[in-house]
């Protein structure tokens, strides 16, 4: 069996952070938080892993990160580029945002030919999400004209941030553990009795925090890239003029399921996920880190 490959989506800046988190160090020796997906992908048995970046920031990224572990896995690189778009369309003229996490997952297109997970890269997700994922993804899928794709969802209440508004994907599912459908809401502020969703103010949607949510961690086979590259068309058509529209995978992957084109397993992780939205959000996510060290789930310096 082919062994799955790692996406790591690395190519934001981190607006909100006011910086390049995916190189703040957050370990006890310096390690940034994809280091540890980097390690925790070895030990579930992923072959290689795929950096999506930006041009602008190569040398440092290569330098800072990657070389840490290419002896020990292999690694390639893929560039999201805002003018990498299908014929016929072009970047209007005041557009700086990224088209978003489908547009970048197509970046990769030609690293990636076997089943891979895609995550971000400043996300926390922990070793039990990515044992789960692999075995899925090394699981043999049936022949029925479908997509078969899966995601570890993580509950709302761990996800939030104490410190502003979050972006998630809300997820219904199926009697069967299927993913049902994925509503983005992008301003999720934590509450004394949950969360609510304050896109428009005036009708804020009230949330328990027991809510299954995406964090980007998708398992998908290549079939994706054709899937994603017709819904980013789409999507260039109908709002490729609007400046701060984006494309969105969990979004699409919705879509999907609901044309009947796609089913989404979906396995909820017994591990810790945290991340990093804001600067207030880094001591914490370095407290977090240090207590797994402190209780034996990863080396104090994991690449020694």
């Amino acid at each position: 069996m082919t062994k799955p490959t790692l996406l790591i989506l690395a190519a934001g800046m981190g607006s909100r952070y006011g910086g390049l988190k995916q190189l703040d160090a957050m370990g006890p020796s310096g390690e940034v938080v994809l280091d540890y997906s980097v390690f925790d992908a070895i030990r579930a048995g992923f072959g290689k892993v795929v950096f999506v970046i930006r041009r602008d920031f190569e040398e440092q990224f290569r330098t800072q990160v990657g070389a840490r572990f290419q002896d020990r896995i292999q690694v390639e690189y893929a560039f999201q580029d805002l003018n990498d778009l299908p014929e016929g369309f072009t970047v209007p003229a005041d557009r700086v945002k990224p088209w978003g996490t489908a547009h970048a997952v197509l970046a990769a297109e030609g690293c990636v030919k076997e089943p891979f997970l895609m995550i971000n890269a400043d996300d926390f997700y922990g070793y039990d999400a990515f044992q789960k994922i692999a075995q899925d993804l090394m699981t043999e899928r049936p022949d029925d004209g479908l997509s078969h794709y899966s995601m570890v969802g993580f509950y709302l209440k761990n996800t939030l941030s104490d410190f502003g508004s979050v972006a998630r994907g809300v997820c219904t599912l199926t009697d069967r553990g299927t993913l049902d459908s994925v509503t983005e809401m992008t301003k999720i502020f934590k509450t004394e009795t949950g969360a609510e969703n304050r896109e428009n103010p005036e009708n804020p949607v009230v949330l328990t925090g027991e809510e299954v949510v995406s964090m980007n961690f998708f398992g998908f086979t290549p079939d994706i890239f054709a899937r994603l590259r017709s819904a980013f068309t789409e999507f260039l058509k109908t709002s490729g003029q609007d400046l701060k529209a984006e494309c969105f995978v969990p979004k699409e992957v919705d879509v999907l399921i609901k044309a009947g084109k796609a089913d989404v397993r979906v396995m909820e992780s017994t591990g810790q996920w945290f991340g990093v939205t804001y600067p207030e959000d880094k001591e914490e996510v370095m407290k977090s880190i240090r207590a797994l060290v402190e209780a034996g789930e990863y080396p104090a310096s994991l690449w020694a």
